[in-house]
């Protein structure tokens, strides 16, 4: 029996994205009886959940093609290929067009990774929209000219490179036809974007460019952000444009400026203060998430109570927090390390603390009337990034004034005010 093929995705924003362009492809395509796992190379738990998958999925479909793609294949290409169950792994550069790679009975290799930092990345578009999802991801740039030392991710996606504005606002625009209400702009580096380009520009340009060219749209997101990628225009046009959501993610790490140096990072401690702080002070309502990263080698207690710190004076309403993970070929696995029940016993205060925040700012909406974008199954979120639970029924991609009754650790819960 033929099935269609299925794509099984691992890992960022980015990569729901190219796994829509992958998944398109194969309909486009009409390929049959495969199965494409689009891998995360993040952490080492990670690639250990993608080679599991891999072999679960073997279990249940036998004759199923199984191609391997993503970060984890581009970086270590030998690791899967040893794998029984895999008959093709393809880099990131090929499987933008990993059509040509299926539909070969016998490729000339079954490792097909080029030299992606050799190589300008061709960012192909979506086609058509995304299947059963009221918001669209839409990818502005990919890669990162930036080092930290605990990121293997560089080497997966290779240097940064930009998508022109007139595809980017083509690509916004169809999404819009196809019925999507919200677009999250994402890429590896996001702050980056044009600065590759011909003519040398930056992100405030480029949303600029974006909100007059394209008139329909009425909600627009960041991805995650570096804090040193707010330059005066962007600060300004994030402060004072309402179709941009209150809901700001911040790559911070660390709060420490030690560790801050030793991870490379491009900011300090103060530099993250100060721009809450300004963006707040034009925009009251705006809501702020971040990376926290816990026992990076070298941290003391003291250093990580100035993490704990930064979360106050920064005012963080959501925390995704990860104990540090080494990775083999990155600089900070050759530093002295903390041990491994320090770091995931930090992880757990800052988790802790963050779902402390987490249900006081949920328990400060009960009684409130305020906008929900609703994703699926009468739930979603509020501008600010507040989990919701509605009463009423309502079809994804409404905007639903609702007010909040009750809440508890995880939801707000609300009923149409209409």
């Amino acid at each position: 029996m033929n099935r269609d093929a299925e794509i099984i995705t691992f890992g960022c924003r980015l990569n729901i994205y190219e796994s829509e362009i992958l998944k398109q492809g194969v309909k486009k395509g009409n390929i049959k009886n495969t199965s494409v796992f689009n891998s995360c190379a993040v952490t080492s738990e990670t690639v250990r959940q993608v080679k599991q998958s891999i072999r679960k999925r073997k279990r249940e479909f036998p004759g199923d093609k199984i191609i391997v793609t993503g970060c984890a294949a581009q970086i270590d290409p030998k690791t899967f290929s040893e794998m029984e169950e895999v008959d093709i792994v393809s880099g990131n550069l090929e499987k933008r067009d990993i059509n040509n790679l299926i539909k070969k009975d016998k490729p000339k290799a079954k490792i097909n990774v080029s030299n992606i930092l050799e190589n300008k990345q061709n960012l192909n578009s979506l086609t058509d929209g995304y299947d059963n999802r009221s918001r669209a991801f839409v990818e502005i740039q990919n890669g990162c000219n930036h080092r930290c030392t605990f990121c293997i991710i560089p080497y997966g996606r290779g240097n940064s490179s930009s998508k022109s504005v007139k595809n980017i606002i083509n690509e916004i625009n169809l999404m819009l036809e196809k019925g999507h209400k919200e677009i999250v702009l994402t890429g590896v580096d996001i702050a980056s974007w044009g600065h590759d380009l011909e003519n040398k520009t930056n992100l405030g340009f480029l949303i600029d460019k974006i909100l007059k060219g394209c008139p329909d749209l009425k909600r627009l997101k960041l991805s995650s952000m570096d804090v040193i990628g707010f330059d005066d225009q962007l600060l300004e046009i994030v402060s004072s444009e309402k179709r941009i959501l209150p809901h700001l993610h911040l790559s911070l790490q660390a709060g420490d400026n030690m560790i801050l140096k030793r991870m490379k990072r491009r900011h300090l401690r103060e530099d993250a203060i100060n721009l809450c702080s300004k963006i707040r002070e034009k925009r009251s309502d705006m809501a702020f998430g971040a990376d926290l990263i816990t026992g990076f080698p070298t941290e003391t207690d003291e250093m990580f109570l100035n993490t704990i710190k930064i979360v106050d004076e920064c005012n963080l309403d959501w925390l995704h927090v990860f104990p540090f993970s080494p990775r083999p070929g990155t600089p900070a696995a050759k530093m002295p390390q903390n041990k491994k029940e320090t770091s995931k016993k930090r992880a757990k205060i800052l988790r802790e603390k963050g779902e402390k925040i987490k249900k006081a700012h949920l328990k400060n909406l009960v009684g409130k009337e305020i906008e929900v974008f609703v994703e699926k199954n009468n739930s979603g979120h509020t501008n600010q990034f507040a989990p919701v639970k509605l009463e009423d029924e309502f079809l994804p991609g409404t905007s639903v004034i609702a007010k909040i009754f009750k809440s508890d650790n995880n939801f707000v819960y609300g009923k149409s005010v209409n």
